[in-house]
């Protein structure tokens, strides 16, 4: 298996999980935040989608321009663009081939280039930081008044304890 074969399969083991995450968010309290200085349930939701956005955005152009845009009202519509955007990423990565993986890319803020490195390092940096979010945004879940959902295994939630 080479590392882009590896980097699929771990995209594609990981998504059922952030959706199920982000799916157990109580969609009345997504202005819930642990504290002042923390990201909202909405606001971190919205990250993990818009991170998917960002790398179709790199996978077509070679380039992240990263905005920090509000979220969505609607939980659902988090969700939405989190697996539309997570499906095409994948997809486009089963299409490229080991040059594309290793052509560089760059990511900006405000105009200002970031960070550079080949594309293969800018996709798996993406995938640990969402995993990353995505534990973050798992505790807030019962202070919410919401379950856990089955992650890298059963959850007490999930099995009723």
């Amino acid at each position: 298996m080479t590392n882009l074969e590896f980097c699929i399969a771990r995209r594609k083991a990981e998504q059922p999980a952030t959706v199920r995450v982000l799916k157990a968010l109580p969609p009345g309290k997504l202005d819930y935040r642990p504290d002042p200085k923390g990201r909202t349930a909405a606001e971190l939701g919205w990250m993990l989608a818009s991170s998917e956005a960002a790398l179709v955005s790199l996978l077509n152009t070679g380039t992240i321009e990263w905005k920090n845009t509000p979220p969505p009202a609607k939980l659902e519509q988090i969700v939405a663009s989190f697996e539309r955007d997570s499906e095409a990423v994948n997809k486009r990565l089963e299409g490229l081939n080991e040059a594309a993986w290793q052509k560089k890319g760059s990511f900006l803020m405000e105009g200002a280039v970031v960070w550079e490195d080949t594309t293969e390092q800018m996709v798996w940096g993406f995938l640990f930081d969402s995993i990353h979010h995505r534990g973050q945004l798992s505790t807030y879940l019962r202070p919410m008044g919401g379950k856990v959902p089955s992650i890298y295994g059963p959850s007490a939630d999930d099995s009723g304890q």
